[in-house]
């Protein structure tokens, strides 16, 4: 048999091919992971306790004050376990504003008996509730409230692309409604007219709600003398006159 460095070439040559066999084998295993790259259902729950868990630390603390390591405390889970889902602190906040405003009711969601009578009935109905959505569901307001407000540019240009991508407010099946009763201005775009309405009610409503949530929040001082419900109403008429037809500002002039 011939040899070469004192070593057999057939043993050689079968070690050789038993080690390529191997590693073929160890690489073909791959092909048994999920070829959705969508996390298996284990690691979707352990995903879905770190936000949760997220949720009331940055409620309870704010964005910077919260951290990432108490969160994986409490969940008794390494601080790099957290990373390998979120990659960073932002990238765990996006996650629980996301799932903070989903939450929320549609605008379209409001009871049968406050749709039949119309766009601007509704609008006023969201408003009057604004109060009782805070006490149910106080740690996603307050998550709403730190995303708008106390976070940087940067994480705050990724929410405005959440909610512009997804409008988990139901705003443009809203302004939809509106203008297929004939209660809008046709002379506005319905976008322009559900730019208008988010910016304006957001606005307003953070007013209703920063008192409620924590007066210390944004450090605004001083109060609003009128009472809410005389506020609720300047607001809706205000946007009655503003982005209303005229069937709806002159209820007695035919159309």
């Amino acid at each position: 048999m011939p040899l070469k460095n004192g070593f057999p070439v057939l043993y050689l040559s079968l070690t050789w091919g038993q080690a390529m066999n191997s590693i073929t084998n160890s690489l073909a295993k791959r092909t048994q992971f999920r070829v959705d790259a969508k996390p298996r259902p284990r690691s979707e729950a352990k995903r879905a306790r770190i936000v949760d868990t997220a949720i009331r630390h940055f409620a309870e603390h704010g964005y910077s004050a919260a951290r990432v390591e108490d969160i994986a405390a409490e969940l008794n889970i390494a601080k790099g376990s957290v990373f390998q889902h979120f990659k960073s602190k932002d990238g765990l906040f996006l996650e629980a504003y996301k799932k903070a405003v989903r939450s929320f009711p549609k605008y379209m969601e409001a009871p049968a008996e406050i749709q039949k009578h119309g766009f601007f009935e509704m609008l006023r109905y969201w408003l009057g509730r604004t109060e009782l959505m805070v006490r149910d569901n106080w740690a996603s307001y307050r998550i709403y409230l730190v995303g708008n407000y106390g976070t940087d540019l940067a994480l705050r240009r990724e929410i405005n692309r959440f909610l512009v991508s997804e409008d988990p407010y139901g705003w443009r099946d809203f302004v939809r409604y509106g203008a297929g009763r004939g209660e809008l201005r046709s002379d506005l775009d319905a976008d322009m007219i559900g730019s208008i309405l988010e910016w304006t009610m957001d606005r307003f409503q953070d007013a209703l709600l920063t008192e409620e949530l924590d007066p210390g929040l944004f450090r605004k001082q001083g109060s609003v003398a009128e009472k809410k419900e005389a506020r609720i109403e300047q607001f809706t008429e205000l946007m009655r006159r503003a982005i209303g037809s005229e069937k709806v500002q002159n209820p007695g002039k035919k159309a």
